[in-house]
Parts: structure tokens; C-alpha cells; sequence
């Protein structure tokens, strides 16, 4: 099975499975010097990790993070990264009676097409278990991207089913289980997931993340574009079904007057394109925001087929998100980490001694400006 490596200078190959005796990653191109531990990775995992609330999967794992290799006396060394997460808590006997059945809405059915065999276990490679290793690699090019040029990343839960969140303050994020920005409909989104877990069922969600203090020049036409590839790593997170950047689909009813985003001596006036234009980054705030679809696995009864196929009914038993969208912060952030960490090294590599003689403009102009 090729395709489990994401990036070029910054590549991140994931190993693993749900319930195999451990997950894990492997970055190759983290550049050398720069201080890493244990401490600057496990925080981001301890956000994303499962067990947390009584509105996730209650499969207690630590997620503890191991670092074997490409780390020296507490220092990058440039060689090749190896970090382990050792899986603790797997209950493949929850899953027998799926060995022979596909589960709905679930990548059993293709993959068996695909390669003539799976690992029902938890989904085995396909299983959201594996966002754990892109959150630890994510958490190396975070500390890089904000050392090397002061980039910040955020998220924020901003829908959960058909109750909407809107932003609040940014401190709230980490006051709650749901990363919602606004403290005070925690109670709401509480109440909904109490009901939705006796009715047996899913539901979906939005999640927005952001990254300011962007360097402009990100991103090389044609097919190289930073949107393109935020968009590509994106889709790559289980349960993704959209990507916007920037207004996204709103653009459909903006006019141009409205969408494109007027430059002054002082900044720009707006932030439609979500900090990309031509691919390239404007050095205003990457803007992204995802949908995520309900979870597949849910106790009500579906129908399905078998491997012979013939009709089944599908009732998925064992510990899973009611709503996967409630984690994907974290998961977010990371490919979005990874994604820039990527885009700076190529950039670097062919652009570094570019002049154009034009200083970089604000990224928001004040208000008021002309």
C-alpha cells in the first residue's frame, strides 16, 4: 500500500493500526538545531487523545508519546524523526461480527474491494486512531514554524450539527471539551450530544482553523498552490467531506466588489481569499474551514452486505465518537502546521534570495484606511 507519506522536504510517513501494538510516524527533512522533546509534542496529543469527556470515545488511551530517533543531547540532528504511540486500550473483540460484514458509510467495502483483504479491527489503517502520529509531527512543525517565523495556529469548533457557535474569545477554546469559542453554549452543545448518545446516533460539525504571522510568498503556481495543498492534507483527515478557503462557497453570491480584497499603503481592507491569491500566500491569516461528516459507526441498525454479499444488518457495538468533529481541532492545526512547515522549506530552497523591492503591507489595514 503506497500513498501513507505526506509532504517532500517535510515528509511524514504514518505507520500502524487501531488495534495493532502501536501507531506511529516518521518525519524525514526536520531541520537540524533546534531544541525537542517530549514536552513540545505530548501537549498537542493530550488535546486530541480519546477518553477525555463523557461525549467522545471512551477508549482510554495515554497516547504517549516516544521519540527513538533524529533527536541528539535535546537537539534535531536533520536525520529522520521516529515517534511511537504505544496502543493500550484496543478491544478487538468488540468488532467479531464485523469480520465478515462492511459497516455502513465506513472504508471497509473499498478497501476490500481494492486490496482483496482488511483489518476489521477498529477500522485498522483506516481508522481515525492514525490523526494521533500527524498530531505529533504536527506539533514539530508548529514549534519550528513559530520559532523560525513567528507563526501562530488556532481552531475552534464552529457548528456542531445545526447549532451554530459563532467565535467568542480565543481563550475559551481551551476551556471546554468541544473547542468552542464561546464558553457559554457549552451547556447546549452538552445537552445535544446527552441526546444523541441515548438515541444511538452521529452528527456532523464545522471546524475553522487559522494561522497568522504567515510569511508572503508561500505556495508556487501551478500546482504547487498553498491552497491547493492545505485543501489536499485537509481531505486527508478522516471524516472531511469540505474544504473552504477563505469565503469558500460564499464567494458563490459575493461580487467582485465585495470578494476581492482591496489593497492600501496601510494593509489590505479584507480577507476574502483566506491569505492566498495565486496560490500564494498574501501574508494576511490563513483561513480554513472544514465540514466534518457523521460518524459512521453508530448502535442503530443499517443495512449492509457481506463479503459473499449477501444482505446483512449492521449494528456497530464497541466505543466510538458520536461526534468525530469534537477532536478535529487538533487535527486540523496539525496538517495545517504541516502544510506550512512544507511550503517554507520549498520556498527557501528556490526563493530565498528573491528581492522584489516592495516591503510586505500590513495584513489587516486599519480601520478607516484609504
Amino acid at each position: 500500500m503506497a500513498g501513507n507519506t505526506l509532504g517532500r522536504l517535510f515528509a511524514v510517513t504514518t505507520f500502524g493500526e487501531s488495534h495493532g501494538p502501536a501507531i506511529g510516524c516518521v518525519i524525514d527533512g526536520c531541520p537540524p538545531g533546534m531544541a525537542l522533546d517530549v514536552g513540545d509534542i505530548q501537549p498537542d496529543l493530550d488535546r486530541r487523545r480519546p477518553g477525555t469527556s463523557r461525549h467522545v470515545t471512551q477508549r482510554q488511551e495515554a497516547d504517549a508519546v516516544e521519540i527513538l530517533s533524529g533527536v541528539f543531547e535535546g537537539v534535531t540532528t536533520g536525520t529522520p524523526i521516529a515517534l511511537l504511540i504505544r496502543n493500550q486500550d484496543a478491544r478487538s473483540k468488540d468488532y467479531g461480527n464485523l469480520a465478515d460484514t462492511f459497516r455502513p458509510g465506513h472504508a471497509d467495502y473499498s478497501y476490500f474491494q481494492k486490496y482483496g483483504l482488511r483489518d476489521h479491527r477498529g477500522g485498522g489503517r483506516s481508522s481515525a486512531r492514525l490523526t494521533a502520529p500527524l498530531v505529533a509531527a504536527g506539533a514539530v512543525a508548529r514549534k519550528w514554524l513559530a520559532e523560525r517565523h513567528g507563526v501562530r495556529i488556532r481552531g475552534y469548533l464552529s457548528q456542531l450539527g445545526d447549532i451554530a457557535v459563532p467565535f467568542g474569545r480565543w481563550e475559551d477554546v481551551h476551556q471546554n471539551p468541544f473547542f468552542a469559542a464561546d464558553i457559554d453554549r457549552v451547556p447546549e452543545l452538552e445537552a445535544y450530544m446527552d441526546a444523541l448518545r441515548r438515541e444511538g446516533d452521529s452528527i456532523g460539525a464545522r471546524i475553522e482553523v487559522e494561522a497568522s504571522g504567515v510569511p508572503v510568498g508561500l505556495g508556487a503556481p501551478l500546482y504547487d498552490r498553498l491552497d491547493a495543498d492545505i485543501a489536499h492534507a485537509m481531505m486527508a483527515i478522516n471524516a472531511v467531506r469540505g474544504v473552504e478557503i477563505g469565503a469558500g462557497f460564499g464567494a458563490v453570491t459575493q461580487k467582485g466588489s465585495v470578494h476581492g480584497d482591496e489593497l492600501t499603503p496601510a494593509g489590505f481592507v479584507g480577507n476574502e481569499a483566506g491569505g492566498v491569491l495565486g496560490g500564494i500566500s498574501t501574508g494576511q491569516d490563513i483561513r480554513v474551514s472544514l465540514a466534518i461528516k457523521p460518524t459512521s459507526s453508530i448502535r442503530i441498525e443499517r443495512r449492509s452486505i457481506d463479503r459473499q454479499g449477501h444482505p446483512q444488518h449492521v449494528q456497530t457495538l464497541g466505543r466510538h465518537d458520536p461526534c468525530v468533529g469534537i477532536r478535529a481541532t487538533p487535527i486540523a492545526e496539525a496538517m495545517l502546521a504541516l502544510v506550512l512547515i512544507e511550503h517554507c522549506l520549498l520556498h527557501r530552497a528556490q526563493c530565498v534570495d528573491v528581492d522584489s523591492g516592495l516591503a510586505p503591507i500590513a495584513a489587516q489595514a486599519p480601520a478607516g484606511a484609504v
